[in-house]
């Protein structure tokens, strides 16, 4: 990759030595076409106009179809007046109209589409709220639209919105693995936080924040964020040359204790209008959108953050959900249930089910079920097999992908996690929830620093973070953070989700052994 040069009194006494800049090819856009960096943002809103567009017209213009097949002008009542109502123009109207609303509620903005479920509720807001103005129009206006017609519009334009727009954060989240569609982020703040930033937004690429670089107090030039690739380009005083450097097009502020906020102000007013933007990060690290709310007074930008609930009509309506599904579920799988039993009491000599003491709500003791995967003397077998050689797994949690003391049966049965419906009677008996932290063993707990202990504030669960992100193939540090994250931010929209991303999980077979 070819690079130009600062020339050194671009820099004055911050630069001991050229400094390479991106050159104009290298500023733009991704996806092969001739544009500056920013204007990802625009190509990638024209794409999702252009997919709403399709789908939209799909959706009414199908319905349309199904409803009154090729008779597409209908009398209608207004008033005392008999018109005739061409539903063709209806539903032109109702194209116009519906994409209209989705550009009002700002679906289509870069700062919520690729991650989080923003997207997808200003979609319904949208498409409720614009299905809700015209039952008023039409009811103030007596024009007697066809009822079927709006209600099967609604719900299907709505489903094939949201199908599409997650079919294009997948690709877009492809994208921005491969540093694509991305904004380019300069930190500035203190090297301990800036480094910290920067790991983090390292873990969900798919947020599309690339960090390029980095201004510190210290000044430090041609060095790099301790623990990280990211270059530091001097400090505060030589902001806009580092962004002009690495060809940054945002500026997060990862700490403002060496910035006052004068200096804070003044770099606000130096980035230009809708090309450059500003954004300050917290020092508070996994907490959930739901549980932010912002507020200005005083012209403070000031950041709520709401405390996590563990009782009351949340865990209500949680334990009503474990009950409930767990019977559905129960009750389907019941013919599998008993020919896995069979299988694994013919296969091997032992029992059917595996009975193993965990540690639960509030620290509570409780013993979970699992089908027999394993000979029986595995837990015996354990300490020989601990010191083998073995990239899964980490320091606390035992795994190993070939592990011999697994029967022939049990290997299917762990691919599949068959292995683990039997905790379908845990759940309906209290002791777990569907959806929660891993269950841990006695010897684990012993090893768990005091801050861990901040999982047992909730049912651990058959499924839970841990298991729809990497499950075994998670180093120990990640696997606490992913679970502490739950208890922290637990709802049940993201216990849907959880279970939607497990099915995927289990079918995939990732980390499953």
């Amino acid at each position: 990759m070819s690079r130009s040069t600062v020339p050194r009194s671009l820099w004055g006494s911050m630069i001991q030595e050229e400094v390479p800049i991106l050159t104009q090819n290298e500023m733009k856009a991704e996806g092969g076409t001739k544009r500056t960096s920013r204007d990802w943002r625009v190509v990638y809103a024209s794409r999702l106009i252009l997919n709403d567009l399709v789908v939209v017209v799909v959706a009414v213009f199908g319905t349309q179809f199904l409803w009154f097949g090729a008779n597409l002008v209908k009398p209608a009542v207004a008033g005392t007046t008999n018109l005739v109502l061409s539903y063709t123009l209806v539903s032109l109207v109702l194209i116009a109209a519906w994409m209209l609303a989705l550009s009002i509620y700002g679906t289509r903005e870069y700062r919520i589409v690729g991650t989080g479920s923003a997207e997808y509720k200003q979609i319904a807001d949208a498409t409720l709220r614009l299905f809700g103005l015209v039952a008023i129009v039409a009811f103030l206006t007596q024009v007697d639209l066809a009822r079927g017609y709006i209600i099967v519009s609604l719900p299907l334009g709505l489903i094939l919105l949201v199908l599409s727009r997650s079919v294009w954060r997948r690709w877009l989240s492809l994208q921005r693995k491969a540093g694509l569609y991305s904004s380019r982020v300069l930190l500035v703040g203190s090297s301990a936080s800036a480094s910290h930033i920067a790991r983090e937004l390292a873990r969900q690429p798919q947020a599309g924040y690339r960090v390029v670089g980095a201004c510190v107090p210290s000044g430090l030039v041609a060095g790099y964020l301790p623990d990280t690739d990211i270059p530091v380009f001097g400090n505060i005083d030589h902001l806009k040359a580092a962004m002009l450097t690495c060809g940054a097009d945002t500026v997060v502020i990862t700490s403002s204790d060496e910035l006052a906020p004068e200096k804070i102000r003044e770099l606000s007013w130096s980035l230009e209008p809708g090309r450059q933007h500003l954004v300050v990060a917290p020092s508070l690290t996994d907490i959930g959108g739901p549980r932010i709310h912002t507020r200005p007074v005083a012209g403070l930008p000031l950041i709520h953050v709401e405390t996590p609930r563990y009782a009351g009509g949340k865990r209500f309506a949680k334990r009503a959900t474990d009950i409930v599904l767990s019977s559905i579920l129960i009750l389907i799988l019941s013919p599998l249930l008993v020919v896995v039993a069979i299988g694994v009491r013919l296969s091997t000599p032992g029992d059917v089910f595996f009975k193993q003491e965990r540690i639960g709500l509030n620290g509570s003791r409780f013993n979970m079920l699992k089908f027999r995967s394993m000979v029986v003397d595995a837990e015996a077998r354990l300490a020989g097999l601990e010191s083998a050689e073995r990239t899964e797994g980490n320091t606390i949690l035992f795994k190993m992908a070939n592990d011999p003391r697994v029967t022939p049966i049990g290997k299917f049965l762990r691919r599949y996690s068959i292995d683990e419906l039997p905790q379908l009677f845990n759940v309906f008996g209290g002791s777990m929830s569907i959806v929660g932290p891993r269950p841990p063993i006695q010897r684990e707990v012993e090893q768990y620093e005091t801050h861990v202990h901040r999982r047992f504030l909730v049912k651990p669960g058959i499924t839970g973070l841990w298991q729809v992100s990497g499950r075994s193939d998670l180093s120990w540090e990640d696997s606490v953070r992913l679970d502490l994250y739950y208890v922290e931010n637990w709802s049940m929209t993201g216990d849907l989700l959880i279970l939607w991303k497990t099915a995927r999980a289990v079918l995939a077979s990732e980390g499953a052994y």
